[in-house]
């Protein structure tokens, strides 16, 4: 199905898939704590630079359904994340918006005790018992399946929190945890990552399970320096790009994710340049976004461009953004990227995540056949938006 002749990354040793049966992360046993040692891995308090910290889990690994993610068809309502707070700190995330309320007192607690006011986006933030957790959403007390159906072949998708090979140990345990849906579930599984470390995770899970995966890289710049403003502590870029094309020469499934993109002064060109990168024909589909920034990190983005020296990246992204003139601005560049994708994406693989609100509905629905989705309150009152009944999360492939 593959082979090990890979692109190298720059400064970097060719990239290897390879299935050695002894690289295969092992589940520990139903009711067993999973730990960093359960998965291979010693225990660390520092990761990517940043303090971790640890939650127990006494909640959900997979969330079914997720109807956000659904809607979105980036899987069929199912959703699973290992952790809380990402290696990462893109300056646009949303996360903490959505996790801090559950997470605040650990992080109290970790200030107190150390003396520091680390803020969300300065630590990463594990989940103790994960496998554990997530064994026993997928068995029965009695040691049955609760997903037997062999027909039951949904898309569910990691993660919506936080990256899942942002580190050599963050992707085994991605790998642990994958093993086991595998070996529960008939669901195919889409894989999200910043990382080129992405393309290992095949060293981990059993060639057996190689076509229920579908793994896909964040590109959405071409620049380095964009990526490095924007999306701190991810590899280059091109390394993603690099390993995106070592999956493709290797038989792997794949699917593009052209998102955030900021403003551009040529959208045809960049629309042209992006997709030759990722190689749309070998991706089963390709997701698009412009850059939505919360108001409060807004500040941060435009800051981080400056920083890099990317002001006029800066001044296109403060014209669409945090004024009322700028609303008729940003839809024009939401259209504008829209419309240059449909030129070099087939309609049918084409995702474009699209809010629409009252103003802009119509003409976005009118785009649902070129590949638009639609999102949001409005979309959902008015009932355009995506589901798993409408379209389908992936091809079929059984």
């Amino acid at each position: 199905m593959f082979n090990t002749n890979t692109i190298p990354a720059s400064g970097q040793q060719p990239l290897a898939l390879s299935t050695n049966p002894s690289n295969v992360v092992q589940i520990p046993p139903a009711g067993g704590e999973a730990t960093p040692e359960s998965i291979g891995a010693p225990q660390r308090t520092t990761m990517n630079g940043k303090p971790v910290l640890w939650r127990t889990n006494t909640g959900t690994v997979v969330t079914d359904p997720s109807p956000e993610f659904g809607h979105k068809l980036l899987c069929d309502s199912l959703v699973f994340n290992t952790g809380d707070a990402c290696a990462f700190s893109c300056e646009y995330c949303y996360v903490k918006g959505a996790m801090w309320k559950l997470v605040k007192p650990i992080v109290d607690a970790h200030n107190a005790a150390e003396g520091t006011s680390c803020d969300f986006s300065d630590l990463v933030i594990r989940r103790s018992n994960t496998l554990t957790v997530l064994d026993g959403q997928l068995t029965r007390k009695d040691g049955s399946l609760k997903y037997a159906d062999p027909t039951d072949h949904r898309v569910i998708f990691s993660s919506t929190l936080v990256d899942v090979a942002a580190n050599m140990e963050l992707l085994r345990e991605t790998a642990a945890a994958c093993n086991l849906i595998l070996e529960k579930t008939g669901w195919q599984i889409r894989l999200l990552s910043k990382s080129n470390l992405l393309a290992r995770v095949v060293e981990f899970i059993p060639e057996q399970y190689h076509d229920r995966l579908i793994l896909g890289f964040s590109t959405g710049t071409l620049d380095p320096r964009v990526s490095r403003a924007i999306e701190s502590g991810t590899p280059h870029v091109g390394r993603r790009i690099e390993a995106l094309h070592s999956l493709q020469d290797s038989g792997f499934r794949t699917f593009g994710m052209i998102c955030p993109s900021l403003p551009q002064h040529d959208y045809d060109q960049f629309s042209r340049e992006i997709c030759a990168a990722i190689r749309v024909d070998r991706c089963e589909h390709v997701w698009a976004e412009p850059l939505n920034v919360r108001p409060g990190a807004l500040p941060r983005t435009l800051e981080r461009l400056r920083e890099e020296g990317l002001d006029d990246e800066a001044e296109m992204l403060q014209s669409v953004h945090g004024s009322e003139a700028a609303k008729a601005a940003w839809e024009e560049y939401a259209r504008q990227t829209f419309l240059a994708h449909t030129r070099n994406i087939p309609a049918e693989k084409l995702r474009y995540l699209q809010y629409v609100n009252a103003n802009s509905a119509a003409w976005w629905s009118a785009q649902r056949q070129n590949g638009a989705v639609l999102l949001g309150a409005k979309a959902k009152e008015l009932g355009l938006c995506a589901s798993a009944e409408t379209l389908s999360a992936a091809p079929e492939f059984y």
